[in-house]
């Protein structure tokens, strides 16, 4: 990667009328107000549809995108609705912080009537789609529906034979539920047409993407349910055997829980790892740049029993480590990705990252306890590094220092970076990784902005009010691109 900065902005975290971000007028604003503050990198979280929670990092499908990112304006200009069909509806009492559950209803009943009007035009484009991307489309699709059918119950609570994929069963369903399917296929066309014209807008401005991909799938997802052989699970039931998770660590006593379902690394060697390469190959049609989180599942993974109440009592398990990127570099050739290897690392993961070539990621929140040697401290960043202020994970950089930094670390990082109450906080955490040798240097949209830890984006290990944020109608101003303007050409990530 070049030398440039960019900045992290949620998707359903732009402004705008109906309840969450879009592709729409707001995403190409956001753009050009990337373009006159000089940046070169939009990063954005992962745009899949979300299920149970609400996180992007918990989705029905590896592949699909998330219908309420979809927007209105656009399929109106398209006659596929009329402004009254959802300009006097609520979308949440809030427009800046968004309301799932209202999204979840209203948005879904606009979205129906934009079905309903498509379905009276002969569009030819809607064939190409549904062929190009048969590969995953058909059993997502169809998941949605049978998932609409049983009140959107878990497939793991459906009947066996629904549930195992009984061949008369899925025939039987498919003939039934055709029209909710189309449905279903219809809501990723839209997703994907909208999202294509935003990023050749994008790309046309000289901004790259840098798009997030979780490393594992949901339980629930459509991944599991038509691919169970890609999975460790009990043969008869679709259950899991093992699940994935964080061992305990200084944030957490008992360990992270995720609870998604882990791969059967042995089948997918097998299969040389095509559901991997396809899953790669497409996220290269959406993006230009692929983080992935949690790589260092890639070197070894936390095994955690299923019905587990903690992740205490996981164990370490090798994971396929060069293999599959070897594998993806044979069908693909080389693929920029940023590896998220935050977290303690061993050395084998050190030496497996280091192997694959992947600049990995440095978090300057991270940076001011354990003294000089601190491999998130500037001073001990390589140029082969993405180094950030802080990631979604993270407090904004006010939060950290009024409330969750400790006063030794805050009193540490006003030391390093030499923090003014003229200058600012935030900008003087943007000017340390900004002035850093790394190659590229990001931060949060709310560090920009000055905001407080009520505007943080997630709280790992909590369920709540994570991923809820949205910024202000008309906070971005000319004066603020200049600004950072001004500090990226100081430290050479501009022109």
């Amino acid at each position: 990667m070049k030398r440039g900065s960019g900045i992290i902005m949620h998707i359903a975290s732009l402004p705008g009328k109906y309840g969450i971000g879009t592709f729409g007028k707001e995403a190409y604003e956001f753009a050009d107000f990337l373009k006159k503050a000089g940046q070169s990198y939009w990063q954005i979280l992962p745009i899949g549809q979300t299920s149970y929670g609400d996180s992007p990092y918990q989705s029905f499908s590896a592949f699909a995108g998330n219908p309420y990112f979809i927007d209105f304006d656009v399929l109106a200009s398209k006659k596929l609705l009329r402004k009254s069909d959802y300009n006097k509806r609520k979308f949440g009492n809030n427009q800046n912080n968004i309301s799932y559950e209202t999204i979840f209803i209203e948005k879904m009943k606009v979205l129906r009537l934009a079905y309903k009007n498509f379905k009276k035009y002969d569009d030819q484009n809607f064939n190409h789609f549904q062929e190009a991307e048969a590969f995953w489309l058909e059993d997502y699709s169809f998941f949605m529906a049978l998932k609409t059918e049983f009140e959107l119950k878990s497939f793991q609570t459906w009947e066996n034979d629904i549930r195992l994929r009984v061949d008369k069963t899925l025939e039987n369903y498919k003939q039934l539920l055709a029209d909710e399917i189309a449905f279903w296929k219809f809501i990723q066309y839209e997703f994907f047409n909208q999202w294509d014209e935003l990023k050749k807008y994008v790309n046309k401005l000289g901004i790259k993407i840098i798009g997030d991909i979780p490393i594992y799938v949901a339980e629930d997802s459509a991944d599991l349910w038509s691919n169970p052989k890609l999975f460790q699970l009990e043969e008869e039931t679709l259950i899991p055997k093992k699940v994935a998770g964080c061992p305990p660590d200084a944030f957490s006593e008992t360990g992270q829980l995720w609870g998604n379902p882990i791969y059967n690394w042995d089948y997918l060697e097998e299969t040389e790892y095509r559901w991997w390469i396809s899953r790669i190959k497409h996220s290269l049609k959406l993006y230009d740049v692929i983080r992935i989180d949690h790589f260092r599942g890639f070197e070894a993974y936390w095994s955690i029993p299923y019905g587990s109440e903690t992740a205490q009592n996981g164990e370490w398990v090798k994971g396929p480590e060069m293999k599959l990127f070897d594998a993806i570099k044979s069908e693909l050739g080389d693929v920029n990705i940023i590896a998220e290897d935050l977290g303690i690392l061993t050395k084998a993961t050190r030496k497996f990252k280091d192997k694959t070539g992947f600049p990995g990621m440095k978090v300057l929140a991270f940076a001011f306890s354990g003294g000089s040697k601190n491999l998130y401290l500037p001073h001990n960043y390589e140029k082969n590094c993405v180094a950030y202020t802080g990631t979604h994970d993270n407090d904004t950089v006010r939060g950290w220092v009024e409330t969750t930094g400790s006063k030794k670390e805050v009193q540490n990082a006003i030391k390093y970076l030499k923090l003014t109450e003229e200058e600012g906080d935030n900008w003087g955490f943007i000017r340390g990784v900004w002035s850093s040798v790394a190659d590229t240097s990001i931060a949060l949209m709310q560090d920009f902005l000055n905001l407080g830890n009520e505007t943080r984006i997630n709280l790992p290990s909590t369920i709540g009010n994570n991923w809820v944020w949205r910024m202000e109608e008309g906070t971005l101003s000319d004066e603020l691109a200049k600004k950072i303007r001004r500090m990226t050409k100081l430290y050479g990530r501009c022109e």
